[in-house]
């Protein structure tokens, strides 16, 4: 397990004029689910790939799955990486290269960090995300933003294709510059979108410490608005599963509908609730 800065390239790679527009046609909030498959498809001609998945990370919060995509592996990558956010990030590798804090000279600089299944101690978190979906290694594109999150861009290599050759790796820093910058202007309009959700789950999160991280993800997608079906989906789970769980946290909540939650998070006086 190791990180560095974004080294010089020695690369020859280069991007076609339709390559990027396509990149850029992904900034906007509608398409990102799609834009780690445009990142997979970007370096797949030249570096064999598995999977891409975009997280950001906020302090003191679980880390937001922004994209994810996977090339025919496995059906399970949603569940994958909720099973991240939720429960492995903080043992992740890339956590020390984000407390490694930028200087403000360098806070546009751009981190990589690689880790192999075998740096890897947890065994559930090794299971999960590395032996299951046969992965042996991720590079991660690591870039702090403002407000002290931080954007990471993560190809994950196939058992069958080894480690990443000193080349490969040399192909993705060529292209991280530009992977980098759409990311990062997607993640602007997501959070346009999405940042009043946040705010009013951090607000209801505030008065109800004993929330897990699930429900605050529950918490906010319901906040945005999302229906049974689309809640599903975000959180790689089965409608009834979903339905459940927002009945179990409107049970937490002490409210009986999306109507209370809603006063709940946007009530002017914030005492603490009598439980």
């Amino acid at each position: 397990m190791e990180f560095w800065p974004l080294r010089p390239s020695t690369s020859d790679f280069r991007l076609s004029v339709e390559q990027t527009a396509s990149l850029l046609s992904r900034t906007s909030e509608s398409h990102g689910k799609l834009l780690a498959a445009d990142m997979l498809k970007l370096l797949g001609a030249q570096v064999p790939l598995a999977q891409c998945t975009l997280f950001a990370y906020s302090p003191n919060r679980s880390p937001q799955i922004i994209s994810f995509a996977d090339r025919a592996r496995m059906l399970e990558l949603p569940r994958i990486s909720s099973n991240y956010a939720e429960r492995f990030y903080s043992m992740d590798g890339n956590q020390q290269a984000m407390t490694a804090r930028p200087t403000p000279s360098s806070a546009e600089r751009i981190m990589v960090q690689r880790q192999g299944i075998e740096d890897i101690a947890h065994r559930d978190y090794r299971r999960i995300c590395y032996e299951l979906p046969q992965i042996s290694e991720r590079v991660a594109l690591l870039s702090h933003c403002d407000g002290n999150r931080w954007l990471s861009i993560n190809f994950y290599r196939g058992r069958e294709h080894g480690r990443f050759s000193a080349n490969e790796i040399n192909v993705i820093e060529t292209a991280a510059p530009l992977i980098v910058q759409i990311s990062r202007l997607h993640y602007r309009a997501y959070l346009e979108a999405n940042e009043m959700p946040a705010l009013l789950s951090e607000r209801v999160i505030s008065l109800y410490p004993e929330l897990t991280r699930r429900d605050h993800e529950l918490l906010q997608l319901m906040l945005a608005g999302c229906d049974v079906q689309a809640i599903s989906t975000s959180m790689g789970i089965q409608q009834s599963s979903a339905a459940t769980y927002i009945k179990r946290l409107y049970r937490k909540l002490g409210i009986a509908g999306q109507r209370e939650l809603l006063a709940l998070a946007t009530q002017r006086k914030w005492s603490s609730p009598v439980h």
